[in-house]
C-alpha cells in the first residue's frame, strides 16, 4: 500500500478569503494562480452560482514544501476549543529568554494583522514557553 505523501488543512469559516490571506500574511503563503481561463480570483467567482460566491479559498506555501491550506465556508459560527490547530514555529531552537523574546516580538507582528493573544503558557520542566493565540475568526493556534 502506497502512503501518502501531500495533504491539505482545511478551515471550517465565516469568510474563506478574509482568512486565507489573514494564514497567507502568518504563513509566507501565497495565494494561487485562478483556474485557467480566469485572470483573476473575483473572475472566477463571479461565473459561480451565487449561493457558491466566496465560499471557498485556499492559500499554498511558494516553496511547495508545506501543506496548502483551505478555507471553506459554513453556516455555523465557531462554538467550543478546535480539536486540531496550527503550531506556528517562530522559536525553533531557542530557549529561555531568546525563545520568550522571538516569541512576543512575532506576537505583536500577528495582533497587527489581526490576530488575538489569548495566554502565555510559560516553560516547565518539559516543554518551552508557547503563546497560545486566535486567529481573525477566533480558531485556536499555538506561537511555538
Amino acid at each position: 500500500m502506497a502512503s501518502i505523501k501531500q495533504f491539505q488543512v482545511t478551515f471550517d469559516c465565516a469568510d474563506p478569503e478574509a482568512v486565507a490571506r489573514f494564514w497567507c500574511e502568518v504563513l509566507g503563503y501565497v495565494v494561487p494562480p485562478p483556474p485557467e481561463g480566469f485572470a483573476t480570483w473575483d473572475d472566477f467567482n463571479r461565473s459561480l452560482p451565487p449561493e457558491r460566491q466566496g465560499s471557498a479559498f485556499a492559500c499554498i506555501d511558494p516553496t511547495g514544501v508545506g501543506p496548502r491550506l483551505f478555507f471553506q465556508r459554513v453556516p455555523e459560527g465557531k462554538v467550543v476549543k478546535n480539536r486540531v490547530h496550527l503550531d506556528v514555529r517562530a522559536g525553533t531552537g531557542l530557549v529561555g529568554e531568546e525563545r520568550l523574546a522571538a516569541l512576543e516580538a512575532e506576537c505583536a507582528r500577528l495582533v497587527a494583522l489581526g490576530a488575538v493573544r489569548v495566554r502565555l503558557l510559560p516553560a516547565d520542566d518539559e516543554n518551552e514557553s508557547c503563546i497560545v493565540m486566535q486567529d481573525i475568526e477566533g480558531n485556536e493556534f499555538c506561537l511555538d
